[in-house]
Order: structure tokens, then sequence, then C-alpha cells
């Protein structure tokens, strides 16, 4: 399928920044009583590299979160050296998360170069997008992610953690391979994801390893850090909704 919608209400997305050995017991733990990802690969069919590159206003006003630009974002993900891509936009309001995915081939992104729009084109509406608010490729950011799925009344629930988070500036869309800067200062990012009241397998780990839940944007991260940005919007999340089904507005 080249193209996918996908929108959820009342969906959460739980993060938190953990250590590295707080990361080993997760990896361990989720190995234990989660699916690996349908699309993982390594020994346990649960691990990729992902790469992104995340596009904002030459005042970067996705970074920071001024008026519309602080719902969405707009970005291009590749996983590990695959000459397929995709373009996302992914945006949150209220208690509602919608994300646009349209794959495209890599030799494709060239459109994006070009002032004219192309109908024909897969991305067509991810290029009309771009030029009409200004946007630019700012970021690319790459990481190595541990995927676990959970089944649960038909619905399926997420668990993945990303390490080894780098970041660099770019200027057009190229995924390049070459020296990067750590972020996140050498933590994980776990994340959750889910449909109404947190499993109760996921309340366990939470309760278990007294995490605490927080923002953890990997953009924002990485502009951060190539740029010296501050950031200084952080925000916690009350752990009752994780039982209550309350979204979670990380």
């Amino acid at each position: 399928m080249a193209h996918s919608r996908d929108i959820r209400i009342g969906a959460s997305e739980v993060k938190f920044l953990v250590d590295l050995a707080t990361a080993a017991v997760v990896r361990e733990w989720a190995r234990a009583y989660l699916d690996p990802d349908p699309h993982g690969v390594g020994v346990y069919s649960d691990e990729y590299r992902t790469t992104s590159l995340y596009f904002d206003t030459d005042d970067y006003d996705v970074f920071h979160r001024r008026g519309s630009f602080g719902r969405g974002k707009y970005r291009i993900r590749r996983y590990g050296d695959d000459e397929t891509v995709f373009l996302e936009r992914k945006m949150r309001q209220a208690t509602v998360l919608a994300k646009r995915r349209t794959r495209a081939d890599i030799t494709t992104l060239e459109q994006l170069a070009r002032p004219h729009l192309d109908p024909a084109w897969s991305g067509y509406w991810f290029h009309r997008r771009v030029i009409t608010r200004r946007l630019r490729p700012v970021c690319q950011v790459s990481y190595h992610r541990m995927a676990r799925l959970l089944t649960r009344n038909g619905q399926q629930a997420r668990l993945t953690l990303d390490a080894d988070l780098r970041a660099r500036t770019c200027g057009d869309v190229r995924f390049v391979r070459c020296a990067s800067a750590p972020i996140a200062g050498g933590s994980a990012i776990l994340e959750l994801k889910f449909t109404g009241p947190a499993p109760t397998l996921f309340r366990r780990l939470i309760q278990d390893l007294s995490l605490n839940p927080q923002t953890a944007s990997k953009y924002r991260m990485g502009i951060t850090s190539v740029h010296g940005f501050s950031s200084s919007r952080v925000r916690g999340f009350d752990l009752v909704n994780l039982g209550t089904g309350e979204p979670a507005n990380l």
C-alpha cells in the first residue's frame, strides 16, 4: 500500500527517558512477555535502525511550537539501508492522534527540491504541504530501535525502546551516513503506545521500575544538541491517567 492514514481517538503515547542499565532490564522484560515486531530483524526479530529527516521553517516554528506548527511534525523516515522511504505527517489535537504516511522510492525525493508540484507523484500531498508551510529539512536523527507488540481485545499495544540516538544538521533531502552527535545524554527512550486504558503489563512495568513519564521528542533533542537551542517546555504525566484511559498528550 502506497498511502495510509491512521486516526486514533483516545490514543496514548507515553514516553520515558531511561538509563542504559534500565534499558537492558526493559529489553529483557519485553522479550519475555511481548511478541516481536513483524518487521524486525536480528536474533530476536525485533530490531532495526531508523533514520528520520525532520522539517521546520527558517525560524524553527515547529521546534518553538508556534501556532499550528506546534501540533504537527513532517518527516521522512528510512529503515536501515532500504531504498524505500516514508513521507509522514504526525498531528495531535486534544484526544485525537492522526498520522498520514506515503511510501516512496528514495530516488524520487529530488522532487522535494523542485518549486513546482507534480500531482502524479505519490508524495504530492507532502510536497504541497512543505511548500505551503515553508518547511525545509533541518535535522537528521538516527537510532537503534527494539519493538515488541501486545495484542488485547483485537487491538495492538506497542513498546519501543530507542538507543544510540544521534543527530546532525542537514540542508537538503538526503540521508547521510557520517559523524553525528549523540543526543539524550546517553539515555534510551522507552515508549508505550496504546488506545484506552494502559494494559496491565505496561502498568506493572512502570510500577516495578519506578518509571516517570515525560516528554522525549527526538526532533527537539536533536535540534537542541546540534544548534544549542534551549528546550524549556517539559511536561510530566499523571500516572492515574494510565488507568482511566485519559489521553497522554506528550
